[in-house]
Order: structure tokens, then sequence, then C-alpha cells
């Protein structure tokens, strides 16, 4: 019977890649994704697991901080949705960290790497079947980079081609990647023969503890309704936005033909870009009023 549990869903994500006893599946995740010369062999969680922190039925929780052996500081998180400035954002979260590590007094030569890591469930670049981009500080005149310093990760899930009876010899991301997206589909059994490595059996047994414990599965199965009404009302606002959108565009249209009419200088829409659609309909209102006034409406 396949496990019926998403590793996407906040819960499970976090007890899978922010417990203590699972630092194995962290390392491995941060590994495959960063490709470091010299791999992360240690980290310490700094904001770990904990059962208080899904209480509030609104709050999505997809984020995991924590710090390597070599003091980098790190912080992955998982989005299932794309909001409005998300790159500026991670950056920020990045130059946080990197900010954060200085005390009044030290010296800046103590600052350590920040590495921010966004695991995406949507499409960031529609115009690139790149999956994975990594950005980094760089002159481009010369091509010289400042290492060890801020760092910013997209890793977007849908563009990797995962195929069950290819998957064991596909590369770490793309097993981690079917793991995130497809674990729901396996039972214990089949889905440890198809990712054997141990930090995968790791990230498995965890799925396979929130499918059985009763208080974890109760609270898995509120946080994915939790996600579901996030992003129904994520789609209900984007609804709303296009339709306000639409309605925008037919006033601004009408006001444009009414000038022309009425021999007036026709506004464009940059012209009218910051007017408000209230303020196009008294336009629109004022200019009838014009035009039945002299027997052209």
């Amino acid at each position: 019977m396949p496990l019926g549990i998403r590793p996407l869903v906040d819960f499970a994500f976090k007890k899978i890649f922010g417990s203590p006893e699972n630092t194995s599946a962290l390392i491995g995740l941060l590994n495959a994704v960063l490709q470091l010369q010299s791999p992360i062999r240690e980290v310490t969680i700094l904001n770990p697991f904990s059962y208080q922190e899904f209480e509030d039925a609104k709050q999505i929780v997809l984020d995991v901080r924590a710090r390597d052996q070599s003091d980098r500081w790190l912080n992955i998180e998982m989005q299932v949705s794309i909001a409005s400035g998300l790159l500026k954002r991670l950056t920020y979260y990045a130059c946080t960290m990197y900010v954060d590590q200085l005390q009044s007094g030290d010296n800046y030569s103590n600052l350590n790497p920040a590495i921010s890591i966004c695991l995406l469930n949507k499409n960031l670049f529609t115009d690139s079947p790149q999956p994975h981009h990594r950005f980094q500080m760089l002159d481009r005149s010369s091509g010289r980079q400042l290492n060890d310093a801020i760092e910013v990760h997209t890793v977007e899930l849908l563009k990797y081609n995962l195929e069950e009876d290819s998957i064991a010899t596909a590369s770490r991301i793309e097993q981690w990647v079917f793991f995130l997206l497809r674990a729901h589909e396996f039972d214990e059994k089949r889905l440890r023969e198809l990712l054997p490595a141990i930090e995968f059996q790791q990230a498995i047994a965890t799925v396979a503890t929130i499918s059985e414990k009763t208080e974890d599965r109760s609270m898995y199965d509120q946080r994915e309704k939790a996600l579901r009404d996030h992003e129904w009302r994520l789609a209900a606002a984007r609804e709303e936005g296009e339709k306000i959108g639409e309605a925008r565009g037919v006033v601004l249209g009408r006001i444009q033909i009414l000038q022309g009419i009425l021999s007036m200088t026709v506004s464009s829409e940059a012209a009218l870009r910051d007017t408000t659609t209230e303020q196009l309909i008294e336009i629109e209102a004022d200019l009838q009023r014009i035009a039945r006034a002299r027997g052209q409406a």
C-alpha cells in the first residue's frame, strides 16, 4: 500500500530535514544541490522540528536553517507557489544570515558564507529549461567571483524528467527530486529499493513513521489541508486580480474611443497607469456626459 505522504507538505518536509536525528538526510540533500569540492559532513540544525510550530493552521512552515562543519550558514526551503519578489526575498534572507554572524566589535574576516536554497514546486524561469540556478557575486567584466560570501540557489522540481525505471542511475539531485515529488506513490519496501543510499533510507523511515503514527498522521492531514486552502486562496486572489485587470482594460478602451469621438487627445495606457479603476470609471462617466451633451452618444 502506498505511503501516501507527500514530503512537500510542510509538516513532512520539516520532520524529514529539520529533525536533529535526521541530519544524514539533510546533508544528502544539501550536497546534492551545492556540489561542493569538499562535501558537507556535519550540520547543526538551528531551527529544529517541533510540533508547536505547526499549531497555527494558517502558517506555512517550509524552511530549515543549519550550519555545517566549515561554519557555512545554510537555509533550505520549499516553496509550493511563486510569490512576487521571491528572488529578492531569497537574496535578502541570505544577506541577513551573512550580516547576523557579526556581533559589535567583531572582525569582518570572521564572516562565513551564507547560502540560501529554494526548492520550487512551480516554474520560476519559464523561459529556460534549466532546473537549477546558482547565483553568486560576480564581476561581469573579468568573471572574478566573490567566493565564500553570498549564494542563492533555485531548484525547479517540475523541470526534472523522472522515471521510475531509470532513477537508480540518476544523479543525486534527480533522486532527491524523485523522492520529494513521488514518495507518496510507493510503499516503503519499493521506495527503499528505488533509493538505497543511506540518506534516503533515513528520509523514507521518517515518511513511514508519519504514515503510521496516529499523532503524526493527524498533524500531516491537517497541514495538507492547510496547504490546499493556502493554494486555493492564492488561486482565488489571482482570478480576482485577472478579472479586475480585464475590467480595467475594457474601461480604458471605452475612454480612448470616447476621446477619439470627442476629438480629444487619446490617453495612452502608460499615461493612465497610476489611475485607479474607480478613477477610470469616473473619467468614462464624465466623457459620456460630454458626448450626450454634444449629441454624440
